[in-house]
């Protein structure tokens, strides 16, 4: 999996060799920028039809390229570069002397998350290009933020066969091991002994034995923030079974874990002022003569029952067990990532990260946070009404709501439930790319990580 030494595609400007220089502009300085060019590239720009968007490699005195010209509508956008690198023959590149750090971080940024590969199965055969950086704070800090988001694209698209809980537990090991952390486990009847009944009963069906993962990391005088991340491995709907279509992409339905995993490795890499607790409740969703079944009254580690109405909505299940545990610590903040609902997809699309918090202060301050890294977030409501959805007969509470409307809500409130007034925020995410955009290949897709960095920072770094 990504370490930052794999962002081989950013490197220091010494460690290049005859680099080709990038001069980058927004549409709306082209003109002005090409009047003052030699003639000789004013004729090839005309005599090429270049206007005033995308790329065009530039004459030199001699034969070959003397450099790349880029011109975006907007270099505010963090992805208005996130197709050059693909568009460039493999080589060295520099920026122009006149693009500021600011500008150089974002375009830094799109250059390793568009030339991100996922090569576990097949090679990469094409050379990418490298970017030099001038400044090493820069290339530091832009290599941690991609190796972040590396991780958790890697982590999501692997296959299930090679991504269940024994799996993940090995990748939650490495990067604790990697920073010095603390990493425990509790592994399939420790469950039970532990009280962790509803991670346990979500997993019991498989072969592979369902986990809690649980890292430490960080001053003990430090803020508290807890990372939760739901870790279901293969969601098959247990007895309530998905259709193929919908099945077919749930070896992503870990995304939660891989966001938590990617997250956990940047704030440690940049060695945040905080003391971090991650818990990744991991299983498999299966079918087995064992599967806990619709109408099932299931126990919870804070105590409360609930029925199972559709074992579909395993996640809120596991989850709730990790909240619960979440808020003995009494952190400052909670953080939970979930591939949780359609309903939110329905919502805000598929790549709008969408969010519910119970502290108006944190949530304001995170989307501002996504404003200011480029990444925006949406908040839902805590609508209270709709937690009428959630009463049962003969239990506490049930896990799936009778009303096909408001599904991200009210998994929302269940979830609420486990985390007292410990101030919390939940994204349900997508965490795949289902169309190729900029620096955003098809497949995993971190959302909302780079928000919550920023927000974390801002409000607890140094």
């Amino acid at each position: 999996m990504t370490r930052l030494s794999q962002v081989s595609e950013l490197c220091s400007v010494s460690e290049t060799e005859n680099p080709t220089q990038l001069t980058i502009l927004e549409a709306s300085g082209f003109e002005s920028w090409k009047a003052a060019q030699c003639v000789s590239v004013q004729e090839w720009l005309n005599v090429t039809g270049y206007e005033d968007k995308g790329f065009s490699f530039l004459p030199g005195e001699s034969a070959g390229a003397a450099g790349v010209l880029f011109v975006c509508s907007d270099l505010s956008d963090v992805f208005a570069t996130g197709d050059l690198a693909e568009k460039l023959p493999a080589g060295d590149y520099v920026l122009a002397d006149d693009i500021d750090e600011a500008t150089a971080r974002k375009i830094a940024f799109a250059w390793g998350a568009s030339t991100y590969r996922f090569t576990r199965y097949k090679k990469q055969e094409k050379a990418l290009p490298r970017l030099g950086l001038s400044s090493n704070t820069v290339l530091e800090q832009v290599r941690q933020q991609v190796a972040a988001i590396r991780l958790v694209r890697d982590l999501v698209n692997v296959p299930a066969a090679d991504m269940m809980p024994e799996h993940l537990a090995e990748v939650a090991m490495g990067v604790a091991q990697e920073f010095g952390a603390d990493y425990r486990e509790l592994v399939g009847e420790e469950l039970i002994a532990r009280n962790y009944p509803m991670i346990h009963a979500v997993g019991r069906a498989s072969v592979h034995d369902p986990r809690l993962l649980d890292i430490r990391w960080g001053r003990a005088d430090a803020p508290k923030v807890t990372l939760v991340g739901k870790g279901v491995c293969f969601d098959s709907g247990g007895l309530n079974i998905k259709p193929g279509n919908y099945m077919r992409q749930m070896k992503k339905d870990m995304g939660g874990s891989a966001h938590v995993l990617g997250l956990a490795a940047w704030i440690m890499a940049s060695n945040l002022p905080v003391n971090l607790r991650v818990l990744i409740p991991a299983v498999e969703n299966a079918v087995s003569g064992n599967a806990f079944r619709p109408g099932d009254v299931l126990n919870t580690r804070k105590g409360l029952t609930v029925e199972i109405d559709n074992t579909d909505a395993e996640g809120r299940l596991v989850l709730c067990d990790a909240l619960a545990e979440a808020v003995t610590d009494k952190p400052d903040l909670i953080v939970d990532f979930a591939t949780l609902t359609g309903a939110c997809r329905v919502a805000l699309g598929t790549e709008l990260p969408g969010f519910f918090s119970n502290d108006r202060t944190v949530a304001r301050a995170l989307e501002d946070a996504g404003e200011e890294c480029g990444e925006p977030v949406w908040r839902l409501p805590l609508h209270a009404p709709y937690n009428d959805f959630l009463k049962s007969d003969i239990a506490d509470l049930v896990n799936g709501a009778p009303s096909p409307y408001g599904g991200a809500i009210t998994a929302a409130l269940y979830l609420e439930r486990f985390v007292d007034e410990i101030p919390w925020v939940h994204f349900d995410i997508m965490a795949w790319n289902v169309r190729k955009l900029p620096g955003r290949p098809v497949g995993g897709e971190a959302m909302g990580v780079r928000a919550v960095y920023e927000y974390l920072k801002t409000r607890f770094g140094e």
